[in-house]
C-alpha cells in the first residue's frame, strides 16, 4: 500500500535514489528524488492529503508549470519548512508569484530553451523548459510562454513533466533531443491528452516510460487503450503517495 503522511515524508528522505524516484502527490504533483536532490512538480498539499506541506524540509526546487499552479499555502508552507528552497517558475508569472507570497530571493523564473542548474553534495541535475499549451501556446514578446513543461535531468535519465497541458503541433520535436525516458503526461482531463494522443507522443519521442498524471481514480480507458492498442509501451500507473524507480536501461 502506498504511504501518506509521515510515513511518505520519511519514505522520500530516507530512499536511496541512484536512480530517480518518483512519488505521485495527487492531481499534478510529484516529487522526484536523485540521491539528495528532491524536487517538488505543481504540489497542492492540502490537510488531510497524502503528504503535509509544512512539514516537507527537503525541498531543493519546486517547479510550477504555469501560475495556475502555484498553491499558496502549500509554498509558503514548503519555502518556510525548506530554507534551501526555491521556487522555478514561467518568467510570465512572476508577479502572481509574488502575490502567492514567493520572495523574490527565492525565485527563479524561466522560459522555454533555458537550462537550470542545481548542484548539491556532489550530484548534479539540470531543468529545462518547453512551452505547453493550455489550450495554446500564448507566447507574447515580453512574457514568453505562460505554461510550461519541464524535463528534469539525472545523470542518464530525463524525466518530462507536461503539466496539465494538451497536445500541439511540434511538441514531439522539442522533446526529441533529450532522449525523454519518462514521460509524465496529462490524461483524463479537462484540455488535458486522451490516451491516444498521450501514447502517440511516447512512442514519437521515444520514452521508454508513460505515466498518465492528472487522472481521478482508476483511469481505466488509458488501461484498455494501452493493453490492447499500445501493447509494446511500457507504463506505470500511480496510486497517490506511491513511489516508483525509474528502471535503469538493463532493468524491467
Amino acid at each position: 500500500m502506498p504511504n501518506s503522511g509521515r510515513r511518505l515524508l520519511q519514505e522520500i528522505e530516507t530512499t536511496h535514489a541512484a536512480n530517480p524516484t518518483l512519488w505521485w502527490l495527487g492531481r499534478c504533483g510529484f516529487a522526484i528524488k536523485y540521491y539528495g536532490i528532491v524536487f517538488y512538480i505543481d504540489p497542492v498539499l492540502e490537510p488531510g492529503g497524502v503528504l503535509e506541506a509544512d512539514a516537507v524540509s527537503h525541498a531543493d526546487m519546486i517547479l510550477c508549470t504555469r501560475a495556475g499552479h502555484m498553491h499558496p499555502p502549500t509554498l509558503a508552507a514548503i519555502l518556510k519548512a525548506s530554507p534551501r528552497a526555491k521556487v522555478v517558475l514561467p518568467k510570465s508569472a512572476a508577479q502572481e508569484g509574488v502575490a502567492a507570497g514567493v520572495p523574490l530571493e527565492r525565485m527563479t523564473t524561466t522560459d522555454s530553451d533555458l537550462r537550470i542548474e542545481y548542484f548539491k553534495t556532489g550530484v548534479y541535475a539540470r531543468v529545462y523548459a518547453v512551452p505547453g499549451a493550455h489550450p495554446d501556446l500564448a507566447w507574447t514578446p515580453l512574457g514568453g510562454y505562460p505554461n510550461l513543461g519541464y524535463l528534469i535531468r539525472c545523470g542518464d535519465t530525463t524525466i518530462y513533466h507536461g503539466g496539465d497541458g494538451m497536445p500541439y503541433e511540434g511538441l514531439p520535436a522539442r522533446l526529441r533531443p533529450y532522449n525523454v525516458k519518462a514521460a509524465l503526461v496529462p490524461v483524463g482531463t479537462d484540455g488535458g491528452f486522451t490516451p491516444a494522443q498521450a501514447a502517440e507522443l511516447a512512442a514519437s519521442i521515444g520514452a521508454r516510460w508513460l505515466v498518465p498524471a492528472h487522472h481521478e481514480g482508476t483511469p481505466q480507458a488509458f488501461l484498455d487503450h494501452m493493453l490492447f492498442h499500445q501493447p509494446g509501451q511500457r507504463f506505470k500507473i500511480f496510486s497517490p503517495g506511491e513511489g516508483w524507480q525509474v528502471p535503469p536501461d538493463n532493468g524491467e
